[in-house]
């Protein structure tokens, strides 16, 4: 699958590469500034699955607001979610916090120091175990993620699918022999920096990549037809309601259970349109059904479209108002009425912020 590392170029020739490029090039971004473990936690965390230019000024603020771990294992779940609204996947701002809890009640405020102990801890995989591991505490360990992945599928021109676990292991086995014992973090955030600037999707930089000379890819001329992928299923389309109710200058916002997408936020209660079913008559039966309760359907809010990573949404945003019964949580974890001035205390999911300047 991959040539042994002898066949392909000098180890010291490409560790020395990769490192003088990255000191030179590196982006100041700020969890680079300092090797403190609670700060690698953190960036790490969100960096899955998420641009850096997106994770920094969510980054920033949640340093401001919790600068240290004993201060994210204190806080509540909501300020943790709210510091969090819009970045997505709230399951890591969850597992974050978990991970807080264990290292200052159970760990006595020590950071675990190797990969294998990081993987112990609640959303912590062995990607981002090896980057905190590597970066914080100079442990020689690899570390893999879609940038990564990439850059090493050209250097070796590995023809085979990179989402394949056979695949994956022997590009960490690749790795593995390639980092360096000095300055490992400086190696995995080299490889990292590498796929997110120059190996791009698509269209590789390869004029101004410092590894093109030792990249099997660019000698083929394949780095275009490099990573092989599965194939990105199509995103699931679908149409709901949403009702905006209020009773007495309050208006009505569930809590989504912890478990599945969006877990923990609160929301406008809203439902799936049935086939055939008028807007009207989704609302009164979500209410009924969902809420337990009556209400009146007023005017159409505006109608909006969000997309998430697998599915497509248009939302059709409804005032009401409260009419009869007590609202009892059956899909909610809770329900809550919530005055106007306090509604931006709650983390809400994106979709609501697009119509939340309207209610």
């Amino acid at each position: 699958m991959m040539k042994s590392l002898s066949e392909r170029t000098d180890k010291l020739s490409f560790q020395r590469a990769l490192l003088v490029w990255f000191r030179q090039v590196a982006r100041d971004l700020p969890w680079r500034r300092t090797r403190d473990p609670y700060m690698v936690l953190v960036s790490e965390m969100m960096l899955q699955q998420t641009r850096v230019d997106q994770v920094i000024p969510y980054f920033e603020r949640f340093m401001e607001a919790l600068p240290s771990i004993e201060a994210l294992a204190s806080a509540s779940e909501d300020t943790v979610l709210k510091l969090w609204e819009g970045l997505g996947y709230y399951a890591r701002a969850r597992n974050l916090h978990k991970t807080a809890k264990i290292i200052v009640h159970d760990f006595g405020g020590k950071f675990p120091k190797t990969a294998a102990k990081w993987m112990e801890l609640p959303g912590v995989g062995r990607y981002s175990a090896g980057a905190i591991a590597s970066i914080a505490f100079n442990e020689r360990v690899p570390t893999l993620d879609g940038n990564v992945k990439r850059v090493m599928a050209r250097l070796f021109d590995i023809a085979e699918c990179v989402d394949d676990p056979a695949t994956e292991e022997a590009i960490l086995s690749g790795l593995d022999a390639l980092i360096p014992v000095r300055s490992p973090g400086d190696f995995n955030q080299g490889l990292m920096e590498l796929g997110a600037r120059i190996c791009l999707p698509g269209v590789p930089r390869c004029d101004g990549c410092p590894m093109r000379r030792l990249c099997a890819a660019y000698a083929a001329g394949t780095q275009q037809k490099r990573p092989v992928t599965r194939p990105t299923p199509e995103p699931t389309q679908w149409e709901g309601v949403v009702a905006v109710i209020t009773k007495d200058d309050t208006f009505l916002l569930g809590r989504r259970p912890l478990m599945g997408l969006l877990g923990g936020l609160w929301e406008f209660p809203g439902a799936k349109l049935q086939k055939g079913e008028s807007h009207e008559k989704a609302l009164a039966r979500e209410a009924k059904e969902e809420l337990g309760i009556g209400i009146r359907v007023g005017e159409l809010l505006t109608t909006v479209q969000h997309s998430y990573s697998h599915m497509e949404v248009t939302l059709h945003v409804y005032r009401c108002r409260h009419a009869s019964g007590t609202p009892k949580p059956k899909i909610h974890s809770e329900l809550r009425w919530v005055p106007r001035a306090e509604l931006n205390n709650y983390a809400l999911p994106k979709a609501n912020h697009k119509f939340l300047k309207l209610v």
